[in-house]
């Protein structure tokens, strides 16, 4: 009898942890906007690392008299890995046939375009963290964008930014639009492409730069409820923490397959809010949902009951009056 053999024993899963790694540090989107300071502390799942942030330090004029020293008060927060995701997926044998090496690569990027994106989805999800002086609109007045008012508002978003000391010389910000916003950015004559920036650094991904922040493109940044929440920022706003606990391969007791598993960990936390800013896009193609009132009696919007009232020496009955006599 042949001894059934897993066909995916000759790839070693440290192997297909490093490519994984490795294709998600390269192309994910968000992953360009964070820091990554507190990594190396988070092993597990459920691991927590404190953050201790440091407190403002007052500046005294000095005079004639003694020193005065200020008692100082650092803050902390935890950085909690609390996201657990995994990717598993069955390859029967008919399939793994004539398959070679190559169609590793091929699994690693399916499930690396799908970390990105429910990786991407937590990350813009941070926008519920920004201090309320750097909103640009609201939730009840968003912003109509067009390509003759997208500069002015990109403008202001940056200036949110820089009125919060988030940005420095060494500081450069970053602005996360979708492909509907890019559309209109496009046409606007105040944006810079790629290929315009000259000798200037972008970030790995960036289609150019407006109002001074390198601008990244994600599909991830999806509409709610009619709206898009456009996030911008510097890389110490948000501190991100990821480690590809496991990819194992095993044989399928109950068919002619391969099994392929593997569990990703991940969490972050909002350090400095003030180094976050966000605007409040209306969605151009949101049509609100209706909302549609029955009547009985015609369409004026009211519901009329056939109640029965006495009034006087009448009976009104249903809309009808009976006298008395």
């Amino acid at each position: 009898m042949t001894e059934q053999t897993n066909a995916y024993s000759a790839f070693i899963p440290e192997i297909w942890s490093q490519k994984l790694n490795t294709l998600l540090e390269k192309n994910c989107v968000m992953l360009q906007c964070v820091n990554r300071n507190y990594e190396g502390e988070i092993k597990n799942q459920g691991d927590k690392v404190k953050i201790i942030s440091p407190a403002d330090v007052t500046i005294s004029t000095l005079g004639t008299d003694s020193l005065s020293y200020s008692e100082l008060s650092p803050s902390s927060q935890d950085l909690v890995i609390d996201q657990k995701k995994y990717f598993a997926f069955k390859i029967n044998d008919v399939a793994q046939a004539q398959a070679n090496t190559s169609i590793m690569d091929a699994h690693l990027e399916k499930a690396k375009k799908a970390i990105e994106e429910v990786q991407d989805s937590y990350l813009l999800g941070m926008h519920a963290n920004v201090a309320e002086g750097n909103i640009v609109g609201s939730d009840a007045s968003p912003v109509a964008l067009n390509k003759s008012t997208i500069y002015s508002y990109f403008v202001e978003l940056a200036l949110a930014l820089k009125n919060s000391d988030a940005v420095s010389g060494n500081k450069k910000p970053w602005v996360v639009i979708n492909p509907v916003i890019e559309s209109y950015l496009l046409q606007s004559t105040e944006f810079i492409g790629a290929h315009n920036v000259a000798d200037e650094t972008l970030r790995e991904g960036s289609i150019g730069r407006i109002a001074g922040m390198d601008v990244l493109v994600s599909t991830n940044l999806t509409a709610t409820s009619g709206k898009f929440y456009v996030l911008a920022g510097t890389n110490d706003a948000i501190t991100f923490a990821s480690q590809l606990a496991k990819i194992e391969s095993l044989r399928d007791k109950d068919s002619f397959s391969d099994l392929v598993r593997g569990l990703y960990l991940y969490g972050a936390k909002t350090v400095v809010p003030n180094a976050l800013a966000k605007m409040v896009v209306a969605d151009p193609s949101y049509v609100a949902p209706v909302t549609n009132t029955e009547s009985e009696n015609g369409g004026d919007g009211t519901t009329t009951e056939g109640n029965t009232q006495t009034e006087g020496n009448g009976t009104t009955e249903g809309g009808e009056t009976t006298g008395n006599g």
